[in-house]
C-alpha cells in the first residue's frame, strides 16, 4: 500500500470505529431506558433482565470497535514509520483505544455491561475532538522524541489513560448510586439505577482499578523524569507538563490513602478520583494545548 492508500484506511477504520461506537452507546441506552420499566415488566420471555438483549449487542459492537481503531491504530503507526503517538491526534486516538481496552479486559471476569453506556460515550468524544480539531498528517519526530522511552513512558500513560477514565465512571456512579440510596433508605433502588451495583461494589471497583494504575502512573513519572534527562540534560524542571503530571500523582496518592482511613471512605474518596480524572485531563488537554512549554512539541 502506498502512503495515501495507508492514511486513507487509518482514518477510514477510525470512522468506521466511530460509526460501532455509535451503535453501542444506542444498544447500551436502550438497555438502561428497558431497565427503567422493570418495575412493571419483572421478566422477559426468556427469564432474563428486561434489556439484557440490548446490552449484549452493545458489548458486542464494543467489542468491534476496539478491533477497528485497532487497525486504525496500527495502520497510522505503519504509514507514519514509527509508533502512532507522535502528535496529539495520535495520542488521543491510542488513548480511546486505552480505554475501550481497559473496560473490555476487565469485562472478561466481570459483568460489566451496565458500565458501557459511560464508557462508550466519553470513548467517543475523545475520538470526535481527535478528527475534528486534533487531526494532523504523520510528521518525523522531532530529535527529543526519537527514544525508547517515548514507547515506555507513553505507553504506560495510555494505560493509565484507559483506568482512570474507567475509575471515573464507576466513582461518579458511586456518587449517583449512594445518593439515590440514602434517599430510599435502602439499597435498593427504581429507574436506570436498579442496573448499577450498589455503591458499595462501586466504590471496591473503583478501588482495584486505581491500586492497579498509580504504581503504573508512578512509572509513568518516573520514566518521563529519565526520559527528559536523556534529552534535556535535566531530570525534573518543573514544566507545566511535569508539574500536572506530579499533581495528578499526588491526587490519586491521596486517593489510596483516604481508602485507608475509615473517616475518608465513601463519597469523599470517590470525590477525590474524580479530582484526579480532571488533573489528568488538564495535564493532557490544556498543557499541551494552551501552554507553551518543552513539550508544546507533542500539541497539534
Amino acid at each position: 500500500m502506498t502512503s495515501v492508500q495507508l492514511a486513507e484506511a487509518s482514518n477510514a477504520a477510525v470512522y468506521a470505529s466511530m460509526i460501532t461506537l455509535t451503535l453501542a452507546m444506542v444498544a447500551f441506552a436502550v438497555s438502561f431506558a428497558s431497565g427503567r420499566r422493570r418495575v412493571t415488566v419483572p421478566s422477559t420471555p426468556a427469564g432474563q433482565q428486561p434489556g439484557r438483549r440490548a446490552a449484549n449487542i452493545g458489548m458486542s459492537l464494543t467489542w468491534l470497535s476496539f478491533l477497528l481503531l485497532l487497525v486504525g491504530v496500527v495502520l497510522r503507526g505503519v504509514w507514519a514509520g514509527r509508533v502512532p503517538w507522535g502528535n496529539m491526534y495520535e495520542f488521543s486516538i491510542t488513548a480511546a483505544l486505552g480505554v475501550l481496552g481497559v473496560y473490555l479486559g476487565m469485562s472478561i471476569r466481570r459483568d460489566l455491561r451496565w458500565l458501557g453506556l459511560f464508557v462508550v460515550i466519553p470513548t467517543l468524544l475523545w475520538l470526535g475532538l481527535a478528527i475534528t480539531v486534533l487531526y494532523t498528517e504523520a510528521a518525523q519526530l522531532v530529535p527529543a522524541l526519537k527514544s525508547y522511552w517515548l514507547v515506555i513512558h507513553v505507553a504506560a500513560a495510555i494505560i493509565c489513560f484507559g483506568a482512570f477514565t474507567f475509575a471515573a465512571a464507576t466513582a461518579g456512579l458511586a456518587l449517583v448510586r449512594g445518593r439515590a440510596e440514602r434517599r430510599a433508605d435502602s439499597t435498593e433502588v427504581m429507574g436506570w439505577l436498579s442496573r448499577v451495583p450498589d455503591h458499595e461494589r462501586l466504590e471496591r471497583l473503583t478501588n482495584t482499578v486505581i491500586a492497579f494504575a498509580f504504581p503504573l502512573w508512578t512509572f509513568a513519572v518516573v520514566a518521563g523524569a529519565i526520559w527528559a534527562e536523556n534529552a534535556w540534560g535535566r531530570y525534573w524542571g518543573w514544566d507545566p507538563k511535569e508539574t500536572w503530571a506530579f499533581i495528578t500523582w499526588v491526587i490519586f496518592a491521596a486517593y489510596l490513602h483516604a481508602r485507608s482511613t475509615a473517616g475518608w471512605r465513601g463519597s469523599r474518596a470517590s470525590w477525590i478520583v474524580l479530582a484526579g480524572w480532571v488533573s489528568f485531563l488538564i495535564n493532557y488537554f490544556g498543557v499541551n494545548i494552551f501552554v507553551n512549554s518543552l513539550h508544546s512539541y507533542s500539541g497539534m
